[in-house]
């Protein structure tokens, strides 16, 4: 029993395994323990490397297109078949309430494997035929090749929906993976191992090792020798650790990390929408989504109605028990990162903010004291100067100022060392093509938040991150194009 609550192993060559050492999982929640997890040694690490190198030289590395493709499919299917499962995961580790592990993390899992099986049967490789002055031709054409085995550190957010992001495209690329999930949230991925295994998926294609960063299975995967790519989604500065460690190797990286993104509301905006929709990416996930809004930038019109429409939005929110019906929003992570947040908004009254609404932890009363609870938090009175305003709480919190231009709007979103995501609201469509544009960010939305097409481009510039996964841009990465060029006729 691999996904017992009780023991989450690892998962190397098809089958579960032990690790060196064990640690407590615990619920945000409660302060529960959710499981005891197997951290892996750097032997299991290597073990697990090697089982990926195995089946890449095996059945696996001469698997056709077609052939992942409906093994991608199968996967999907066991997915929706072991949904439920999947769920009491995901509300086990990140506390979040049932209804969005259900209709977003599980939902988008199942989507992955069947969106990127499509894309992968519909992409055929480049050809072009090059044409001489002296009547010679000649043929170009790219041959894909996987990358080999990609090492896939996935964060705690959305850690099923996340890892099925990366997993998808690097198996239809014909790579086989060793993940490392978080330590917090270690259980959807080994329930993940065993769909992975009911589906069909050849041992070693998909390996997991639990446990920590430096000095643990995420250092020992990142620099060993036979890992021929990272995938990472996290804190910059773990991106920047992670670069440092695939430096002398020269391996290839994608990175998609942090965010301190901007919304502008301009005053001919339907505020109705565009409150709705701040609400929603401020305090969605208890504000840790990668592309959650922590700066609000608000036309100054308009700017005391939208402080007071948010102000309600947020005290109308409601804490609990992620499966009671009325629960719109979980606790954090963990009292670990509580504790990091706790000290911003305390930061930000010392820095002279006014909070208008939240700003400490609430009192749910017995049996919930013991989580990882947090107000939801707006405050007015900072600008861009403030340390508060400048660095990811990765929370349910954003500063509100007011701005008097358009382009003094923009030159405020743009004022940051991160460039993940922005969203612009405003009636007047010409305008909102014209912010968005100039946004330096890798997303940019007009009049909506996280509205995706899994064929667009998804990620960031700056501290936000490098490369773009999503479409094409997911299959470029997890393949290695070998050009072909034959001389057809002439001299």
């Amino acid at each position: 029993m691999g996904a017992s609550r009780s023991s989450l192993r690892n998962f190397v060559r098809g089958r579960f395994v032990e690790g060196i050492s064990t640690f407590e999982k615990v619920s945000p929640v409660d302060g529960s323990v959710v499981a005891v997890v197997h951290e892996a040694g750097s032997g299991l690490v290597d073990a697990a490397v090697r089982a990926g190198r195995e089946a890449l030289e095996g059945p696996w590395g001469r698997t056709t297109v077609a052939e992942r493709v409906r093994l991608l499919r199968r996967v999907a299917d066991t997915v929706e078949a072991r949904f439920d499962d999947l769920v009491r995961a995901e509300v086990a580790d990140t506390g979040k309430p049932v209804r969005l592990a259900r209709e977003l993390d599980v939902t988008r899992a199942a989507m992955n494997f069947r969106s990127f099986a499509d894309m992968v049967a519909c992409t055929g490789p480049e050809a072009f035929v090059t044409e001489f002055g002296n009547g010679g031709r000649a043929l170009n054409y790219t041959v894909p090749k996987p990358l080999g085995v990609v090492g896939v550190i996935v964060p705690w957010n959305l850690p099923l929906l996340l890892l099925t992001w990366k997993v998808a495209p690097a198996l239809a690329c014909g790579n086989a993976v060793v993940v490392k999930p978080s330590e917090e949230t270690p259980s959807s991925a080994v329930v993940l191992a065993e769909i992975m295994a009911e589906a069909g998926v050849p041992d070693g294609v998909f390996n997991v090792v639990h446990g920590f960063g430096a000095g643990s299975a995420g250092e020992f995967l990142t620099t060993h020798p036979g890992v021929d790519a990272i995938t990472f989604t996290g804190e910059s500065r773990t991106g920047s650790t992670i670069m440092r460690a695939v430096a002398d190797h020269v391996r290839p990286v994608s990175f998609e990390l942090g965010g301190k993104n901007a919304a502008v509301v301009f005053a001919d905006a339907d505020l109705d929408r565009a409150v709705e929709g701040l609400s929603r990416s401020i305090f969605t996930n208890t504000g840790q989504v990668c592309l959650c809004t922590e700066r609000v930038y608000v036309e100054r019109p308009v700017f005391d109605e939208v402080v007071s429409r948010l102000r309600e939005k947020a005290a109308s929110l409601r804490m609990g028990s992620p499966y009671a019906a009325g629960t719109t929003t979980g606790p954090l992570i963990s009292l670990g990162h509580r504790a990091k947040v706790v000290s911003f908004l305390e930061r930000a009254v010392q820095e002279g903010a006014d909070v208008v609404v939240g700003g400490g932890i609430p009192d749910l009363g017995p049996g919930l004291d013991g989580g990882a609870w947090i107000e939801p938090t707006l405050w007015t009175g900072l600008d861009n100067s403030s340390r508060v305003m400048r660095e990811e709480v990765f929370g349910p919190v954003a500063g509100l100022v007011p701005f008097d231009s358009e382009p003094e709007a923009v030159s405020l979103a743009n004022d940051t060392e991160y460039g993940l995501a922005a969203v612009v609201w405003t009636s007047d469509l010409e305008r909102g093509h014209r912010v968005a544009q100039q946004m330096r960010v890798g997303m940019s939305w007009v009049n909506d938040w996280y509205l995706r097409d899994l064929r667009s481009p998804f990620g960031g510039t700056g501290l936000s991150g490098i490369g773009r996964e999503g479409g094409r841009h997911s299959l470029d990465f997890y393949s290695e194009p070998t050009n072909v060029c034959v001389r057809l006729a002439g001299p």
